[in-house]
């Protein structure tokens, strides 16, 4: 195998969110440096399923009144 192909594989220490660290191995940056979270799967939504909508200018209330009967509606077949 060619050296020069390959990345440099060394121990870094990954911080989340809430302060919890652990070790890895990556190749990111150089050994012994910290890489620091701001979105984690801890606390975010997409891995949560725990979501807030933001309604700015009442678009979700305008939505919300418009297709309000909508699924209820539909027939099965």
């Amino acid at each position: 195998m060619k050296k020069e192909g390959h990345p440099d594989y060394h121990e870094i220490t990954v911080q989340m969110t809430d302060g919890t660290e652990y070790k890895t191995r990556s190749t990111y940056g150089k050994a012994g440096d910290v890489l620091r979270l701001e979105i984690d799967p801890k606390v975010h939504p997409a891995w949560t399923g725990v979501q807030r909508i933001s309604d700015s200018g009442g678009q979700v209330a305008k939505f919300n009144k418009r297709f309000k009967g909508l699924l209820g509606t539909q027939k099965q077949k």
